[in-house]
């Protein structure tokens, strides 16, 4: 009796459909994505519950993204290693729990403790969520669906604040709360349509290089938050930038001698995918540090409460999946490089915007028409970005590459903030116009440093295939 032959990879991928494995994996990434940035807007009623000053408030979205930046790696080894299904799976369940305990959290101190566990679920998750859409599309489609992916996680990001302004008008424990529902049915769904995708055996990944990694951010971010209070010529400020500098050559230094690092140095030779993560942490930072100033700005400045932060950054978020899909014919047309300086100028103009027209008055307008603009900037200059990296990489290291890809976002997240803050510092009222708007140009500068990179990408990378307009999400769910 002939005995059946293991179905080959190919037969295993027609055998799954794409479109609803895509949609599970946008759920848990919205996750992520979301609470990188819900917590915005929150962060003035966090304050008057919990006590505390914007510099160590700062720490529940940083202490956040600087742990989920070093654990990614590692997590997308993992995923790499044992299977990116159960990583996946896991990393939903572990942030679930995390977002459960941030909502009953009595302390500032908790709080970012709770976040930190927060991070280390989204780290499980968001490489093997990724890596999953690279194994599960054909290749001729990873482009559309990476730029779907990618942009799914910018919506979300970009739209935490407005749901974070609706549900602090209950309490601001929903905003973690929210997350509960949405992760049982992200485990639930998973169970079921994420496909079992084997791992690679092989070494565990780099811990000391992970925690090298989190001590250089760590103290790069608060010498920037605490450079104003210490002084920036004091010692404490010039150990901790002593420190961070110490700290990531030692991790660079292991990372290019240990046989499992956490990051691979050869990724970055190749030009496409080391160019597009210099666009990714140029871009992160200035969006971060562009969001925070029109949430901080709108609430301490002219006083508007939580929910009308939140509808006032509503119409921007819109722009970002009109203008992925925009993307797609103008990478076609003219590669991804100029795409991504296009969309880095809108952004810098968006936020310029800002700098020349807001006042001490309160006008709605002028904040949303700065919105638009930088919104039209993330739809066009994230998605195209991701993609342009992750594409690139060879199949056997899409979760390590596609973690990397992401770690360098959140390091750019966590610099944005903390130069945001530093630049901030405290002050209120007419005398905080000039510091904003020092705030705000500098935002700027940072977005269109980040176009110089992106002109330097060849029109056409062969490992980057110009996609089509990329289908919604919910498109896909129907395939």
């Amino acid at each position: 009796m002939t005995q059946p032959t293991a179905p080959t990879r190919a037969a295993r991928r027609a055998a799954v459909r794409p479109g609803p494995v895509l949609a599970v994996v946008c759920a848990g990434v919205v996750l992520a994505s979301l609470d990188m940035f819900i917590v915005n807007v929150a962060l003035p009623l966090v304050a008057a519950d919990l006590g505390g000053r914007l510099e160590s408030l700062s720490w529940v979205l940083n202490g956040y993204a600087i742990v989920y930046a070093a654990a990614l790696v590692p997590a997308g080894r993992l995923a790499d290693r044992s299977g990116r299904k159960r990583g996946f799976l896991i990393g939903v369940a572990v942030f679930t729990v995390a977002s459960a305990l941030c909502a009953v959290a009595t302390s500032t101190a908790a709080l970012v403790g709770f976040r930190v566990l927060q991070a280390l679920g989204a780290a499980l998750l968001t490489p093997a969520s990724l890596s999953i859409v690279l194994a599960t599309f054909p290749p001729e489609r990873r482009g559309d669906a990476v730029r779907t992916w990618t942009a799914m996680g910018g919506l979300a990001a970009a739209l935490g604040p407005v749901l974070g302004g609706l549900l602090t008008e209950l309490d601001w424990r929903w905003i973690f709360l929210v997350n509960v529902p949405v992760g049982i049915a992200a485990i639930v769904a998973g169970a079921r349509l994420i496909p079992d995708l084997p791992g690679e055996r092989g070494r565990m990944p780099d811990a000391l290089g992970a925690v090298l990694l989190a001590v250089a951010i760590g103290v790069l971010v608060l010498a920037l938050v605490q450079g104003n209070d210490w002084g920036w010529t004091s010692a404490r400020v010039l150990g901790l930038f002593a420190l961070a500098l110490a700290a990531g050559a030692a991790f660079f230094a292991r990372s290019a001698r240990h046989p499992s690092p956490v990051l691979e140095l050869g990724l970055l030779k190749v030009r496409t995918y080391a160019l597009a993560l210099l666009c990714t942490i140029l871009f992160s930072a200035s969006f971060a540090g562009m969001l925070l100033s029109i949430v901080l700005w709108s609430q301490e400045v002219w006083g508007w409460t939580a929910l009308q932060t939140g509808l006032a950054v509503f119409p921007g978020p819109l722009m970002v999946p009109l203008f992925a899909a925009v993307a797609g014919p103008l990478i076609a047309r003219l590669g991804p490089g100029p795409v991504i300086a296009l969309g880095n100028a809108f952004f810098a103009g968006g936020v310029l915007l800002w700098a020349v027209r807001v006042g001490v008055q309160p006008s709605y307008a002028d904040v949303v028409v700065g919105l638009l603009v930088t919104g039209v900037g993330v739809g066009l200059t994230l998605p195209t970005t991701m993609a342009t990296a992750s594409v690139s990489l060879p199949p056997h290291r899409f979760a390590t590459g596609a973690a990397v890809v992401n770690m360098v976002r959140q390091v750019g997240f966590a610099v944005g903030v903390a130069m945001i803050v530093a630049i901030l510092g405290a002050g209120t009222g007419a005398s905080a116009l000039s510091t904003f708007r020092t705030g705000w140009v500098a935002v700027a500068a940072v977005a269109l440093l980040g176009a110089v990179p992106a002109l330097m990408l060849r029109r056409a990378p062969a490992a980057v295939p110009a996609p089509a307009p990329a289908p919604a999400a919910s498109g896909l769910a129907g395939q």
